[in-house]
């Protein structure tokens, strides 16, 4: 993901784009962990063309969707329009260090 600049503009775009839930939701076929996250995306809605003018690059519907595929598989995106914690932290820190800037310490909990 990290060498890949296409991919890297599709995660952060999925964070801006509005992400529902269909009007009409698919019946859930089985419970595994596959089959609900799977059941989950048949269900998750979005506009294609403002995702696609989110990310900038010009990519038909189904470029973009075999894009997509690993970044869903491998669970990078989420069906929610978030993403996986740790690629937002690594994203995070690359645009700190991009910036040269350092992180604030977060308060510690006594």
């Amino acid at each position: 993901m990290s060498d890949n600049p296409e991919r890297i503009k599709i995660i952060v775009a999925w964070t801006n784009l509005e992400v529902r839930r269909a009007d009409k939701m698919t019946e859930l076929k089985g419970e595994s962990e596959n089959e609900v996250w799977e059941w989950l995306w048949e269900n998750a809605k979005y506009s294609q063309t403002e995702f696609i003018e989110k990310i900038g690059i010009n990519f038909s519907e189904s470029g973009l969707e075999s894009k997509m595929k690993p970044l869903i598989g491998n669970r990078i995106l989420y069906p929610d329009g978030t993403i996986n914690s740790f690629v937002q932290r690594y994203l995070r820190q690359q645009v700190l260090k991009f910036f040269d800037a350092k992180p604030k310490r977060t308060a510690r909990k006594s």
